[in-house]
């Protein structure tokens, strides 16, 4: 059994790992450069170890250490022990769930790698908001969506709240981030996929009536909320589709949208 080691100062160096977390745009930059993400919660955690991620340490508040010991026991990291006000002096925000873990980031494979066993497969141009992005990997993984591409501007789909959102469905999905937009569509084409553009614009294709044999390869683009899809990537889509509107709403959230699009076009295989 690992060593519960007890941490009552926040200032301790054994937890920079997990300081400052509602720092986001410290996050942002600190997390990829140091080779880290934070996974919280025991679903998460237990969800990104099953995924091949290395744990680098635990941070828990004793009522969940008990909870906690069979799966950290299995791990060959340390296990920090701390009471709640200190957690959340180090973290600067109340962990709920009672238990975080520093994850250690592996390497991400190439979007031709990624495509190579995919046949549906959602791509998200510019999506910033960590929230939103979460909650399209959580739909594309639970509606039937093989593999996700970011373009280069993306969210960090291992940031803290994006892993948080989807549940840690980040880690059941395979990814990769293209090296360039829009010419990264490119890379879809060569392995022989139909783009799939999602926009409000009247003149689109009605969702409803999309169809797709099984054997078909189909990649969703989702734009940013507010402005949509970039017009170099609506005009290098191969269809431009629509979700149909009722009393008088123009569009939906798109990480509702994704959800509609996701389940339409893997429903339609």
């Amino acid at each position: 059994m690992g060593e519960l080691i007890e941490v009552t100062v926040p200032s301790d160096p054994r937890l920079h790992d997990y300081s400052g977390l509602t720092d986001v745009e410290l996050r942002k930059v600190r997390e990829p450069a140091e080779g880290l993400f934070l996974a919280e919660g025991e679903k998460v955690i237990r969800r990104a170890l099953a995924a091949g991620y290395p744990m680098r340490s635990t941070l828990l508040s004793p009522k969940w250490a008990a909870a906690m010991r069979p799966l950290i026991d299995a791990v060959d990291a340390p296990i920090y022990v701390g009471d709640e006000a200190l957690l959340e002096a180090v973290t600067g925000f109340h962990v709920h769930r009672g238990a975080l873990a520093s994850m250690q980031r592996t390497p991400l494979p190439s979007a031709g790698t990624v495509l190579e066993r995919a046949r549906r497969v959602v791509v998200m141009e510019d999506i910033v908001n960590h929230t939103n992005l979460g909650a399209i990997f959580r739909s594309a993984a639970a509606l039937g969506m093989d593999a996700a591409l970011l373009t280069p501007s993306c969210a960090d789909p291992l940031y803290r709240r994006s892993v948080r959102v989807s549940m840690g469905t980040v880690f059941a999905m395979p990814y990769a981030r293209l090296d360039s937009w829009p010419g990264g569509l490119a890379t879809l084409t060569e392995h022989g996929f139909r783009t799939v553009a999602l926009t409000p614009g009247p003149t689109a294709i009605d969702l409803r009536d999309l169809r797709f044999g099984p054997q078909d390869k189909v990649a969703l683009l989702l734009g940013t909320e507010g402005d949509g899809l970039s017009d170099p990537a609506l005009a290098a889509a191969d269809l431009r589709v629509r979700i149909p509107m009722a009393a008088g709403v123009d569009s939906l959230n798109v990480a509702a949208a994704a959800a509609v699009a996701c389940y339409a076009i893997a429903a339609g295989s």
